[in-house]
């Protein structure tokens, strides 16, 4: 009973310091604010312009069918999902920056949470392995998870942990008050459909194995199957009254030779994605093949055997994500529009969940041979933290040069551009060349070009004649809009996939290649262009004015179709 004591006091020191670690680690984005610099994929390029887009377009709650006139003359209301979403409200209620760092919080406080829990009661329940419990906790809590994935990622052990408890038979209205609200801070199709797959299976297995129905178990599965449909109304409407064929129907995802899919393979079990990036190369990976060789050297109980499951799991995670692209598909996903439309190679989200679980249960195995393995395991918790501060948003987008939120949305600047043109946005439209039109959006510019995960195809195909002659001269460029086609965006052959020319760049481009007419016939008016074009006369444009300004990233180029 002593030694309990003792344990308990020591856990909650090192609770306390954990902490004190994350508030640190967090501190950057509130004490910048709009000056911090944060991810641009997926983020500071898309997601983040959209809850502004919302807010300011008051269309949160807009009719099923309705559209959104700023973005490619109405962008489907559903493209931008569910009003019920968390992160959402909090773009409804405060600054852009401050709601984004308030998620940061939320969702790393819940995954720190969420993570001890489990490990507590279900895969390191000896008090004398505290020290693992809670840095593994902490460092799963600090991985760069994908922002506007809130807790897709990061809320699975907090989901596990809830599940295993009503599996068990040993819950309290606290399970199942987490399963019902976790759901309004988390993707269905971006993470927690994966999970809820794995938890049917789990439930398959038990009624296999144990012929046990479990109901209760069974029962809490169909209701946040049941919470995540109705707050994805929205979503569910699209899929089961499709008005007209997307973007989405012409991906083409599986092009991989074999070969090429096999190096995949490693290159995600060892690097990971960048929507759940584990850092997990340089101390969890090589941590996870010693774990493996003292487990074949020895008995193996259940910690052991739980290990083994989790790295086999792991490496088979990786494969289906690899082989997913591989070209076999093809035929399949022909004949069968949903595997297009829906990515099945996304069960690696459930990846960090995993890999963490390996390092706290290896940690533990190894702990248990003596003071030499409890040394080295010290030595790898501190190095992952490590691993993991030196991976801080702050730093690592600080020392790559990344514009920070204030240089990248440009306010000013782009204010200036408005009142330059001095006409309502919405009696003209724009589209960007060099820079993304996510800052155009978040500027209340209406836009032709865009980036979202669909739109109608039709859209597609008429937005794709402005930009065929630069497409022509380049493969690249010509596949990734025509096989993907997310980004909508004034692709030109001399800048590439480089969308972010800073105001220092000295790019120009020569020999620009549109169709001014097509343009025009959509709308178009004016180009913000992020790089001179040389040869603006011979597309029919006039240069116009540039714009500089001191908060900016950008040197902003204004180009006006010219009159007849």
């Amino acid at each position: 009973m002593f030694n309990f004591w003792v344990s308990l006091r020591q856990e909650n020191k090192h609770l306390s310091f954990a902490w004190i670690l994350l508030f640190i680690y967090l501190s950057p984005m509130f004490i910048l604010g709009e000056n911090a610099h944060i991810r641009v994929h997926d983020n500071l390029d898309s997601n983040i312009a959209w809850y502004k887009l919302m807010h300011d377009s008051e269309a949160l709650f807009a009719p099923l069918n309705s559209t959104l006139p700023q973005i490619i003359n109405g962008l489907p209301r559903n493209a931008f999902g569910t009003e019920f979403s968390g992160i959402q409200w909090l773009h409804q209620i405060f600054p852009t920056m401050l709601a984004y760092s308030l998620s940061q919080a939320l969702v790393r406080i819940f995954a720190f949470i969420g993570f001890f829990l489990l490990l507590k009661k279900h895969f390191v329940k000896d008090e004398k392995n505290y020290a693992i419990r809670v840095w593994v906790s902490l460092a799963f809590a600090l991985t760069p998870f994908w922002p506007s994935g809130m807790l897709s990622t990061l809320g699975m052990p907090l989901a596990l942990w809830a599940f295993l408890n009503i599996r068990k038979g040993d819950s309290t209205w606290k399970e199942w008050i987490t399963l019902i609200l976790l759901p309004f801070y988390s993707s269905f199709v971006l993470g927690f459909f994966f999970f809820l797959f794995a938890m049917g299976i789990l439930w398959l297995r038990d009624l296999i194995v144990k012929k046990q129905w479990n109901l209760h178990f069974f029962g809490s599965i169909a209701l946040m199957v049941t919470m995540y449909l109705s707050i994805e109304y929205r979503l569910v409407y699209s899929l089961v009254f499709p008005e007209e064929p997307t973007s989405r129907n012409e991906f083409v995802s599986s092009k991989l030779e074999f070969w090429h899919t096999v190096r995949l393979v490693f290159k995600n079990y060892s690097i990971g994605h960048t929507h759940d990036m584990t850092l997990h190369t340089f101390v969890i990976l090589p941590l996870s093949f010693i774990v493996v060789w003292k487990i074949l050297k020895k008995q193996k109980g259940l910690d052991e055997k739980r290990y083994l499951n989790l790295f086999i799991l792991n490496f088979v995670l990786s494969v289906w994500y690899a082989f997913w692209f591989y070209k076999g598909w093809e035929p399949l996903k022909e004949r069968i529009s949903l595997l297009n439309t829906f990515n099945f190679a996304r069960f690696h989200f459930l990846r960090p969940l995993i890999i963490y679980l390996m390092f706290a249960v290896g940690s533990v195995i190894l702990w248990r041979i003596g003071d030499r393995w409890r040394r080295l395991i010290n030595i790898c918790l501190i190095l992952q933290i490590l691993v993991l501060f030196a991976a801080n948003p702050e730093v690592v987008y600080r020392y790559t040069n990344t514009p920070s939120v204030k240089q990248f949305y440009a306010v000013k600047q782009f204010d200036e551009i408005a009142h330059y043109i001095g006409k309502p946005k919405s009696s003209y439209r724009i589209a960007s060349i060099g820079i993304h039109p996510a800052i155009a959006q978040y500027n209340g510019f209406y836009t032709l070009d865009t980036y979202n995960n669909y739109y109608p195809l039709s859209y597609k195909h008429q937005f794709r004649k402005i930009i065929a002659g630069e497409l022509n001269k380049n493969s690249s460029l010509k596949t990734y809009f025509d096989e993907w086609g997310g980004r909508c965006y004034i692709f030109v052959d001399e800048l590439g996939k480089n969308y972010e020319f800073n105001k220092d760049s000295k790019k120009k481009i020569k020999h620009l290649e549109i169709n001014i007419n097509q343009f025009k016939k959509m709308g178009g008016e004016y180009f913000f262009s992020a790089v001179p074009i040389l040869n603006h006369d011979e597309n029919g444009l006039d240069f116009i004015k540039s714009f500089s300004n001191e908060e900016s990233a950008w040197k902003i180029y204004l180009y006006r179709v010219k009159k007849e």
